[in-house]
């Protein structure tokens, strides 16, 4: 299940507010619609003050109360959806440059996510009637240990700071493929600095393989990542090069837009 955003009994936070996060966030993460007995479970608190935020997020549009009594998000979340994606010059960016290029790469998806905790969050992705067993859609979640654009993010890291961050435990394999602990992502780190890109060498889906690379904000600090995904069969070497060279080139035009400094940031991990 995923954590609140928000962290209980800090002094400066209101009460109120933090259910209010605390509830959204558990119907958003939630595969099923959630009644007011299992937030109240969830939460550890009565289930009277979880009905009073939730009443008042229904009068709001917040949330809605289903015929069942279950909950979900409520319309009114997509006016912050829509400023939010209105304001995102990294897809912007992101759209733009991949048309305005002119490089063709066949039967290939791309995608840009962004970091959110130990999982990455896709915010734009164009995908490909060759990749189509596995389709990624804006707002899918998927552990950064298992994807290239995650890589591209934890590579920036020390091996301390990649172990602290998964002690308190690493994400079930999603094939047979895919890292099974901290120590074997790890070394692919290692490997993916080495070589200067990163892979998903079929560790989300069997059959596809990504290639990743970060992208620089104004400070030049890691602020997204972007990949592209083709068919196993399909990459051969001079495939993959090809890939590699245009991610960094997208990587780094997208990077320079968002106000980076583009010297020395074609490699990994720089």
């Amino acid at each position: 299940m995923r954590k609140p955003m928000t962290k209980p009994g800090s002094k400066s936070q209101a009460p109120a507010v933090v259910k209010s996060v605390t509830i959204l966030d558990l119907v958003a993460a939630s595969p099923d619609e959630l009644t007011l007995a299992e937030l109240s479970r969830r939460m550890d608190i009565a289930k009277s003050s979880v009905f009073s935020v939730c009443s008042t997020l229904v009068e709001l549009g917040v949330l809605t109360r289903n015929p069942d009594q279950t909950y979900a998000i409520g319309p009114h979340v997509m006016r912050w959806a829509t400023s939010f994606t209105r304001r995102n010059d990294l897809a912007t960016e992101f759209a733009r440059i991949w048309d305005e290029s002119t490089v063709e790469l066949s039967g290939a998806t791309i995608t840009l996510t962004v970091l959110d905790g130990n999982e990455v969050v896709y915010i734009a992705a164009r995908n490909s009637s060759k990749t189509a067993w596995f389709t990624y859609r804006i707002g899918m979640r998927l552990p950064a240990p298992f994807t290239s654009t995650g890589h591209a993010f934890l590579v920036q890291e020390s091996d301390a700071a990649i172990r602290h961050r998964f002690k308190d435990g690493f994400p079930e394999p999603l094939t047979g493929n895919s890292p099974k602990d901290v120590e074997e992502l790890v070394a692919l780190l290692h490997e993916a600095h080495e070589r200067g890109f990163t892979q998903d060498r079929e560790y989300v889906s069997e059959g596809k393989t990504c290639f990743g690379a970060p992208i620089h904000g104004v400070a030049n600090e890691v602020i997204a990542a972007i990949a592209v995904s083709v068919p196993t069969p399909e990459v051969t070497p001079e495939f993959a090069t090809d890939v590699v060279d245009t991610l960094r080139r997208l990587s780094e035009a997208i990077s320079e837009r968002m106000g980076a400094e583009i010297e020395e940031r074609s490699k990994i991990g720089s």
